[in-house]
C-alpha cells in the first residue's frame, strides 16, 4: 500500500528550552529532533516529509533555513527542506527581492515556502511581495490563515477569504496551500466568528468558499494537516468522500507535528493517516484518490 508523504513537517537539531504558552500557563514544547520525527513517521507509515521553517516571532519557535537544510542533508532519504522568510525582512520593504532569495534556496534543494504564519494581513503589501517572490522562484507556499491579527498567528483574512481570492488572482502561477482552522472552516457555510478558530462538528449542509475558490482558481490547494484538516474531513465523512474525489489532484496529506509531546498524546483515531486508510478500507474513497492524496500529489507538485 502507498505510504504517505508529509508536506507539513517540523524538526530542529536539538530541543530548546520550553516557554510558557500563551493563555493556559502550560509550557510550549520544542519541535521534534530529526530522529524523533522519523520515529513517528515509521509508526504512521510516512515515507518522507517536507520540513517547514518557522521564522516569524508570532510563533515563538524561530529557526533558520540553513538549519533545516543541514538537518535534511543528514537524512536525505526521509527529510526534504522547505524555506521561509518573514516578509518584514530585508529592511521591512514591500519591494524586497525575495524572488532572488527563494531561487537561491531552491537551488539548495528547498521545495516550498512555509509555513507562512507571520501576524500580518494577507493583503499587506509585504506579504504580497513575498508571494511575488515565491511565484518568481517557482516554489509553492504553505500558509496558515488567521481570523484576525491580534492575539494569534497567521495571515489574517476576512470571512469568505476575499484577500485570498485577490491573491489567487494576482499570482496565478503560484500554488497556494491553505491550512488552519480559519481556512478549513470555510469548507461549509457557517455563522459566527467562533467557527473560524474552533473545530466545528456539524455536517457540511452547504458547500463553502473553499470549494468555490478551488473550482474557480486552479492554483488553490489544500493542506490537510493538523487537527483542522482532520476535522474538515471527519466532521462529515460522506461529504469528505465527495470532496476528496472532486479535488483529488489538489489535496495533500500532512501532519504538522509540532512537538514530541503533542504527538504522543494523539490517539490513533485522531490521525489523518488512520482516517484516510479507514475511508479506503470502507470503500468511501477509491485507491486512486487515496494514492494521490497520501503521496502522489506531493511527488508530482514538490518533486520529492
Amino acid at each position: 500500500m502507498t505510504k504517505f508523504i508529509d508536506i507539513h513537517g517540523f524538526a530542529a537539531k536539538e530541543h530548546a528550552m520550553p516557554i510558557p504558552r500563551k493563555g493556559d500557563g502550560k509550557l510550549m514544547y520544542p519541535q521534534c529532533t530529526p530522529d524523533e520525527l522519523i520515529g513517528f513517521y515509521d509508526q504512521l507509515g510516512i515515507e518522507k516529509g517536507i520540513i517547514n521553517v518557522e521564522v516569524s516571532d508570532a510563533s515563538f519557535q524561530t529557526m533558520s533555513n540553513e538549519e533545516v537544510i543541514d538537518i535534511c542533508a543528514s537524512h536525505p532519504d526521509r527529510l526534504v527542506p522547505g524555506c521561509n522568510i518573514d516578509p518584514r525582512n530585508y529592511y521591512n520593504d514591500m519591494t524586497s527581492p525575495f524572488g532572488e532569495v527563494f531561487k537561491w534556496y531552491k537551488d539548495k534543494g528547498c521545495r516550498l515556502v512555509g509555513e507562512i504564519d507571520c501576524g500580518l494581513r494577507i493583503l499587506d503589501e509585504r506579504v504580497q511581495n513575498l508571494f511575488k517572490g515565491a511565484e518568481e522562484a517557482g516554489l509553492p507556499v504553505n500558509f496558515h490563515m488567521a481570523p484576525f491579527v491580534e492575539n494569534t498567528y497567521g495571515l489574517a483574512d476576512l470571512p469568505g477569504m476575499p484577500g485570498l481570492e485577490l491573491s489567487l488572482q494576482r499570482f496565478p502561477n503560484l500554488k497556494f496551500f491553505g491550512h488552519s482552522k480559519t481556512f478549513w472552516c470555510e469548507i461549509t457555510k457557517y455563522n459566527g466568528q467562533s467557527a473560524r478558530f474552533s473545530y466545528p462538528k456539524t455536517k457540511v449542509k452547504k458547500e463553502g468558499r473553499i470549494q468555490e475558490l478551488m473550482r474557480k482558481y486552479p492554483n488553490l490547494y489544500g493542506n490537510l494537516s493538523a487537527g483542522s484538516g482532520f476535522n474538515a474531513l471527519a466532521r462529515d465523512r460522506a461529504y469528505a468522500a465527495k470532496f476528496l474525489t472532486e479535488f483529488q489532484d489538489r489535496l495533500c496529506f500532512g501532519t504538522d507535528i509540532c512537538s514530541p509531546e503533542d504527538q504522543r498524546e494523539n490517539p490513533p483515531d485522531r490521525e489523518l493517516s488512520w482516517l484516510l486508510r479507514d475511508m479506503l478500507d470502507k470503500g468511501e474513497i477509491s485507491e486512486t484518490v487515496f494514492d494521490k492524496v497520501a503521496a502522489g500529489n506531493a511527488r508530482r507538485i514538490f518533486g520529492v
